[in-house]
């Protein structure tokens, strides 16, 4: 479920990332550092994979945000270079075992791993990282951190295999979707967020803020996603428009318009989706459906609402450089829809 968050073809009249990238600079470059070298192994194929993928143009948005929490309350080590580092392997573990279970050809405007390898190191080699990322977690002397991180990982794969089982299923409920993108997304920006302020010793409350920054600011992230796959361009998305269609995936904009449509509608969805007759002049069809229930425009409007939910968690915080940057990053991630 991850996306290119491409800052460099932004529209010049919305919300950037520039000032977090900006602040982030340096410890990024330390983090770019680490990965390329727990990347490594004598085994050929490992470093291969994992570079295929790593190297694809990503921004790493949820490592920037770990390095930018720890900042905001005066971190001086390197531990937070190292968690970061494993934020980012587990969110490439996540991509690279989502493409298997997905059947998915591209990712990031290249063919996914799997396509090229197969699924089987594919899965191999996303495993490998996890792995390499819980031994930088060890590396950090955090319990704490560890114990956020592991427990995120759970969490992901419990979303994973609940996404498994509401497959094609139409008949999922809004509730039940955002628990999938609860787990699988949005776990994973809420415990990059709360390790910062873990590894810099912050109180309680400071912690909790960047957790529920996060929970919001992943599921805001992932409704946008939902709705620019029926309306976005490759750039923003990271992948090609219609691919939730064509692979059967049920989304929010989904959800909404085939439980407001008419029943010839609902036939039109169950032929889509569950029966796996999806292809352009139905990506055509589906997306007047969705307009025609307003589908997009309320996922949007959830997207905001989350996002809302975020800056108010980020509001008793002192002000700070890194305080102003993660609220840029609620409004970048919402304006990929403008």
């Amino acid at each position: 479920m991850g996306v290119v968050l491409n800052i460099e073809n932004a529209k010049p009249d919305v919300a950037s990332i520039k000032d977090l990238i900006d602040l982030t600079a340096a410890d990024m470059g330390r983090v770019n550092e680490l990965i390329l070298s727990k990347a490594g192994s004598d085994v050929e194929m490992i470093p291969q994979i994992a570079n295929h993928l790593i190297s694809s143009g990503g921004k790493r948005l949820r490592p920037m945000l770990t390095l930018a929490a720890a900042q905001m309350f005066g971190y001086r080590g390197d531990g937070h270079v190292k968690l970061a580092t494993s934020v980012e392997f587990m969110h490439t573990a996540t991509l690279l075992h989502d493409d298997v279970v997905d059947e998915s050809g591209m990712r990031r405007g290249k063919k996914t791993a799997r396509m090229i390898w197969g699924n089987q190191a594919s899965v191999l080699v996303g495993d490998y990282l996890l792995g390499q990322a819980f031994r930088m977690m060890v590396e950090v002397g955090s319990l704490e951190a560890l114990d956020i991180l592991s427990s995120a990982a759970s969490i992901i794969a419990e979303g994973e295999v609940m996404q498994l089982a509401a497959a094609k299923n139409l008949e999922t409920t809004e509730d039940e979707h955002f628990a999938v993108i609860k787990a699988k997304t949005a776990a994973l920006f809420s415990a990059a967020a709360e390790v910062g302020p873990v590894v810099a010793g912050a109180s309680r409350t400071d912690r909790a803020a960047l957790r529920s920054y996060g929970m919001n600011l992943g599921l805001a992230f992932q409704l946008i996603d939902d709705a620019l796959d029926y309306g976005g361009s490759s750039t923003d998305l990271g992948k090609n428009v219609g691919d939730d269609f064509r692979e059967g995936k049920v989304t929010l904009p989904v959800i909404l318009a085939y439980r407001r449509g008419t029943a010839a509608e609902r036939a039109f969805w169950k032929r889509a989706i569950e029966e796996g007759r999806a292809d352009d002049t139905g990506l055509e069809k589906a997306t007047g459906l969705l307009a025609r229930h307003g589908a997009v425009a309320d996922t949007i409007s959830r997207a905001r609402h989350f996002g809302e939910i975020a800056r108010d968690a980020l509001a008793p915080l002192d002000a700070t450089p890194q305080k102003s940057a993660l609220i840029d990053v609620i409004d970048f991630c919402i304006s990929r829809v403008s």
